[in-house]
């Protein structure tokens, strides 16, 4: 949503549905109020199950106006607003466990259990609201200089509560003997109740840029400067469950047949956590409050000068100054669980180069280089533990740093109707950042990351109203162990091939009885779900089609099918669990667009 209002009138409405009780409809009105202001009302409601996954369900909606004003003038102010409410529940799908012999840990579905089973309770959820203001100015003084501004204040709330499986000793017992019915899949957390906790953030950020066109010589440049300046504050509780503790663990569920409501009344009921509740974190204590704040300051200055018609170069860097402060509290009655405070500052320089040629006029070639720098206290709004200290109580506080070297090409073919693309790339991390998969924290793993390889596409217009896509990457994406070394293994989640292809033909055009239809492949190879490649995921591979009809011009029916062999698939991938992704899922379309 948040589009920005034209002072042309237009009216969409777009309605879906089909498999698993799925419906989505966005509306999006855009009215001409005179000849330099216009209003836009975008809306969406949307509500789905999951197809192949048993009580898994997500209802959202949304409203985002907006106005517009000088549209057309040297001075441009729009002003929007975006809210979004989702409720939903969490899937954490299937545990990964090393049974059977197997060489590495694999998702329990691939040793045979059902892929709809969801191993969640029934008080689980996800509420979460989300709202945006945005203030946007565009200024042109004259052919040379123009000023923009993007002003945005945020609001975030969340209430969450999920169940973290796991595969423990009867689990595998049962997976080896081929007794499923025996096996059970835990809900606790390295033996303490996943607790639920309540968070509210706001934040607030100001980009002002001036662009300047202008000669020196022979020399053509185009500058871009300004500033960037963010706040981000966070706040969360956790609590617990009634009579619950460390020793009283949620029931866990039978591996075949889970009952999400097989869970005691008093640990549906919600009440602020207890010492005997909360688990001892290593370096924090038990503290069931958090307050973290991010406070970014930052410059940046590029300039892309023309050296002549077909080859220019373009270098600039970026400064900023990060501050941030991680603080725990609660519960200090007990012995040696003081509130834990841990802020840092850190400065980062990051430049940026890059060449672009264009010989002629279906051919481009570039290369640029680029540097990031990535903070760990950037996250204070991510998991239930942004910051997580060592054993001694200490933060790793070195920011991941990245590098990326690209050289590619791009060309029109046949008179502009194709287009392709080709790039080859090498991106380096040090202290790499990764995601806890059981505090969902941000944390700095100190590996040393390279991923390399080669892109390719292919796009547009074979033939008259026959039209094709089709993309292939190729990676070698090494790690080294975490604290650095020689890299050896393969990255988490990345696979070293992956491609698509998608082909569409659009049949009399123009008639009563025009159609189109369509079809294509999605896949990617396995992946290693850890760092240490001692477990993965099995290759995606997903069927998809479309055959669709124009009512005139401005009204179009479809009918989509997504992963027609009902393969299983996954698509949330963690170190310890892997979601499956949906099943074979078919949906109508219909279109009015004037």
């Amino acid at each position: 949503m948040t589009k920005t209002p034209t002072v042309n009138d237009h009216y969409n409405v777009d309605f879906s549905g089909g498999s698993a009780d799925y419906f989505r409809g966005t509306v999006d009105v855009n009215k001409r109020i005179n000849d330099t202001t216009a209003f836009r009302l975008e809306g969406l409601g949307a509500s789905n199950n999951v197809v192949g996954r048993d009580h898994v369900w997500d209802h959202r909606w949304g409203i985002a106006p907006s106005v517009a004003f000088g549209l057309g003038t040297k001075t441009t102010v729009v002003l929007q607003v975006m809210h979004e409410t989702d409720n939903s529940i969490p899937d954490y799908g299937m545990p990964v466990v090393k049974a059977r012999g197997s060489a590495y840990g694999r998702p329990i579905s691939e040793y045979g259990v059902p892929r709809q089973n969801w191993y969640g309770k029934q008080q689980d959820h996800n509420h979460t609201d989300d709202t945006m203001e945005t203030l946007r100015l565009k200024h042109i003084f004259n052919d040379h200089l123009t000023f923009h501004n993007d002003l945005r204040f945020g609001e975030y709330s969340r209430d969450f509560e999920a169940s973290k499986v796991q595969c423990g000793t009867k689990c595998v017992n049962a997976l080896n003997s081929g007794n499923y019915g025996a096996g059970v899949i835990t809900r606790n957390t390295n033996g303490s109740v996943p607790l639920p906790y309540k968070q509210n953030s706001w934040s607030f950020q100001d980009v002002a840029s001036l662009q300047a066109d202008f000669k020196t010589g022979f020399l053509r440049h185009q500058v871009v400067t300004g500033f960037d300046m963010e706040y981000v504050h966070d706040s969360r509780h956790q609590d617990t469950y009634e009579g619950a503790s460390l020793t009283k663990a949620v029931p866990t569920a039978n591996m075949l047949y889970p009952d999400p409501h097989n869970v005691p009344d008093a640990m549906v009921r919600r009440v602020s956590a207890q010492a005997n509740s909360m688990p001892n974190i290593a370096g924090i204590g038990k503290k069931p409050n958090s307050r973290g704040y991010g406070f970014d300051t930052g410059i940046f200055l590029y300039d892309q000068i023309w050296l002549t018609n077909w080859a220019s170069i373009k270098g600039g860097f970026r400064w900023d100054r990060w501050q941030s402060n991680y603080r725990t509290s609660g519960l200090s009655e007990l012995p040696n669980n003081p509130d834990r405070s841990f802020p840092q500052t850190t400065n980062t320089f990051n430049p940026t180069a890059s060449l672009v040629l264009t010989p002629t006029k279906w051919q481009t070639v570039y290369f640029t280089y680029a540097s990031s720098t990535t903070p760990t206290g950037m996250y204070v709004t991510s998991g239930a533990v942004p910051v997580r200290p060592g054993s001694k109580g200490t933060v790793d506080t070195r920011p991941q740093r990245a590098r990326l070297y690209e050289v590619g090409s791009k060309f029109s073919l046949l008179h502009d109707r194709l287009g392709a693309t080709i790039s080859l790339f090498r991106l380096d991390k040090s202290n790499a950042l990764t995601t806890d998969p059981v505090s969902n924290s941000t944390i700095n793993t100190g590996a040393q990351q390279r991923n390399q390889g080669m892109e390719l596409s292919l796009g547009g217009m074979i033939l008259p109203g026959w039209n094709i896509t089709a993309t292939y990457a190729l990676y070698d994406p090494k790690t080294s162990s975490n604290g650095g070394g020689r890299m050896h293994n393969q990255i988490q989640y990345v696979p070293h091939n992956q491609a698509t292809l998608w082909s569409a033909y659009e049949a009399f055009p123009g008639t009563p009885w025009n159609f189109t239809i369509g079809g294509g492949l999605t896949w990617r190879q396995k992946v290693y779900l850890d760092n240490d490649n001692t477990s993965k995921v099995p290759a995606n591979v997903d069927f998809d089609t479309v055959i669709s009809h124009h009512f005139g011009r401005h009204w179009q029916v479809s009918l989509n099918g997504y992963n027609l062999a009902n393969r299983l698939n996954y698509n949330s991938l963690f170190s310890g669990y892997a979601t499956p992704a949906p099943g074979r899922t078919f949906l109508g379309r219909l279109t009015m667009d004037y």
